[in-house]
């Protein structure tokens, strides 16, 4: 049952010992919704498998408490945070939960008890909603993380809309952190040498596919699929698809630019429709989406690339001139 921001709090007041659960290899937008969540209501951050490099910088600059590999069975009750999907969670057994989440399709709904699904550029700007129904204070470490998480989400503002903005003035004139510090904080996440051989790897490994004035980039490595899809799409690439295989199941990362999801790209939807030819999960956004399958990768990809490829073969790219 979807509820609102205020049916939201209202509901989790009834619950003690509560869980709030962030997906695998947690990113800043799920581990600070999660810590404003606890902060604000009580209860404990639980990450499912690890976090990335900035939200693991994030728990340790802010002190956040966090529990590893949690069993959801010792809570009484668990808010799954910025989730679409179980493959996301490593299939661990869910029973009493609930749901808050931005993605545009989110399969964990379906057995929630209840959830709150906004169509918003990131799941921190839902939460900030909810702290502001709740007029709970919005404390230097709540802000901090809440803007990071934001800043991430839409890729420094370039898949942010109107109320994303709206939202970050409104987290600083309530907390008073500036802008600046949150910058200053990110920009202080090391880095990995894995992460940029990985980066390399994926580039000289990268196949073109143009379709008129559109250029569909594939390539695949072990790990840092999305970062990887991200810096393709930053060296020139429309639409970027990159592979990697994880314990027998083959995950796609892909991204878009505003001008591809402006000509009908979406990468949510696309991955959501090929994962259920293979009992798999996919899912996410128009411009950033992921797919979880056990098939052959090289399969996968091209399946995603034809679509796209249909998409776009009668449509003008604008930024071409």
């Amino acid at each position: 049952m979807q509820v609102d921001e205020v049916e939201f709090y209202n509901r989790l007041l009834d619950y003690h010992n509560i869980l709030f659960l962030c997906h695998r290899n947690a990113d800043p937008d799920a581990v600070s919704s999660a810590f404003a969540l606890s902060e604000a209501i009580g209860g404990t951050v639980g990450l499912v498998d690890g976090s990335n490099r900035v939200a693991s910088l994030l728990i340790d600059r802010l002190e956040i408490n966090v529990v590893d590999s949690p069993n959801p069975s010792d809570y009484g009750f668990t808010v799954v945070v910025d989730t679409s999907t179980s493959a996301q969670l490593n299939d661990i057994q869910l029973s009493n939960y609930c749901v808050i989440d931005h993605h545009a399709t989110t399969a964990l709904i379906e057995n929630a008890d209840f959830f709150l699904h906004c169509d918003a550029a990131s799941t921190a700007e839902i939460v900030f909603d909810v702290l502001r129904h709740m007029e709970a204070p919005i404390m230097r470490r709540i802000a901090l993380g809440l803007m990071t998480g934001i800043i991430t989400d839409t890729g420094h503002f370039k898949h942010a809309n109107p109320s994303t903005f709206r939202t970050m003035g409104d987290i600083i004139e309530a907390s008073g952190v500036e802008y600046t510090e949150v910058l200053e904080l990110m920009a202080a996440t090391p880095q990995d040498i894995s992460m940029r051989i990985a980066m390399l790897k994926s580039a000289t490994r990268a196949q073109i596919e143009r379709v008129n004035d559109w250029l569909i980039v594939s390539s695949n490595i072990s790990s840092f699929g999305g970062s990887a899809s991200s810096m393709l799409i930053n060296i020139g690439a429309d639409i970027a698809l990159v592979g990697s295989s994880r314990d027998g199941t083959i995950r796609v990362s892909g991204r878009a630019k505003r001008d591809a999801v402006s000509a009908g790209v979406n990468l949510g939807q696309i991955m959501e429709d090929i994962s259920q030819n293979y009992q798999g999960t996919g899912g996410g956004h128009a411009g950033a989406a992921g797919i979880d399958v056990v098939a052959d990768m090289d399969t996968i990809l091209l399946e995603c690339k034809t679509r796209v490829c249909d998409i776009l073969k009668n449509k003008t790219n604008p930024s071409i001139l």
